[in-house]
């Protein structure tokens, strides 16, 4: 989700849903350790539970990197072992670590000896060649004895050479069944499944089957209001669905807070644009954010305007 759940997205998220767990985009442990960029930890007290996502493979990095994040008051710091970029390839981060079970299970000692907040990791079923039938379960094993006691599994495997990131998100078949197989192995680690799934309904189901959490990704961010709204009331069964006509409007005083710091309109309804996908108005709300945003003076009005095309509109299916 690199670009994509930055502190503006995350903000609208959690106006969608109070239960839900949000993660930040990743972060590489080098950037906050050597370079020094701890403004990539910045993030509104009203995100939380929040959890920073880390990249990197030497532990002592990784471990002052945790306590950079811990001590920014994040809930929860993850271990990136799934991303297939060549980027991260490159600095030994992300899908790679796969092939180094044991360095894995260091860099997560390292971290839980850092940190009082959990410790967590994201990894794929496996990568390239390996048989996930038994790279999984020893990798699983690995860190589970390092301190973890939470992982969520994208249920592909990732290809790190001829794929894309973006090939590496569909191309390769998904394998929930083997993520379900896993729990059963593994009844005391938490297991979160990820990977392909896209309404409430299927999240609910891989629930009822024994999982312990879903991690829903892409289809969150592009139809935020499908999974996130009724989140709360379905899967946690507290509250009642959020309305995203409310969240907008209670994003209008986060946005003069952004564009009075020196911020860019666009910046922030970037994530907005699909908030109501599949509804009566969405492609007029889409189009005025994304040709409108981006001008010089464009501010809460235009956000407000394309709100009032949208809500009589809302209104009116809803009577229907």
């Amino acid at each position: 989700m690199m670009d994509w759940t930055d502190r503006h997205c995350r903000y609208l998220h959690r106006l969608l849903s109070r239960e839900t767990l949000l993660y930040t985009e990743m972060v590489t442990a080098p950037a906050l350790v050597r370079g020094g960029a701890v403004h990539l930890l910045d993030h509104d007290a009203a995100e939380h539970p929040v959890a920073l996502q880390l990249g990197g493979s030497e532990p002592g990095e990784l471990a002052r990197a945790a306590r950079l994040g811990a001590e920014a008051g994040y809930d929860e710091i993850n271990l990136n072992c799934g991303c297939p970029s060549d980027r991260v390839q490159s600095g030994t981060f992300g899908a790679v670590l796969m092939k180094d079970a044991p360095l894995v299970a260091e860099c997560v000692a390292a971290m839980r000896d850092a940190v009082p907040v959990e410790v967590t990791v994201k990894c794929r079923i496996g990568v390239d060649d390996q048989d996930p039938e038994t790279v999984l379960p020893d990798f699983l094993s690995r860190i589970a004895d390092a301190g973890c006691t939470r992982v969520i599994i994208h249920a592909r495997k990732a290809w790190l050479q001829g794929l894309s990131p973006k090939e590496n998100r569909d191309i390769p078949p998904l394998d929930h069944d083997l993520v379900h197989r896993i729990k059963a192995r593994f009844p005391g680690l938490h297991v979160s499944i990820n990977g392909g799934i896209g309404t409430l309904d299927e999240a609910r189901r891989h629930l009822e089957a024994g999982l312990d959490g879903v991690m829903i990704g892409r289809a969150a961010y592009h139809q935020p209001s499908d999974i996130l709204c009724a989140a709360d009331p379905m899967i946690f069964g507290t509250g009642t669905a959020s309305d995203p006509a409310r969240a907008v409007r209670s994003m209008l005083p986060y946005i003069e807070r952004h564009l009075a710091g020196g911020g860019k309109l666009h910046q922030v309804t970037r994530h907005m644009l699909g908030l109501f996908a599949g509804r009566p108005g969405a492609r007029a709300w889409r189009r005025s954010l994304s040709e409108q945003a981006h001008l010089p003076g464009a501010g809460p009005g235009l956000v407000e305007a394309a709100l009032d095309r949208v809500a009589p509109l809302a209104a009116a299916a809803r009577a229907v």
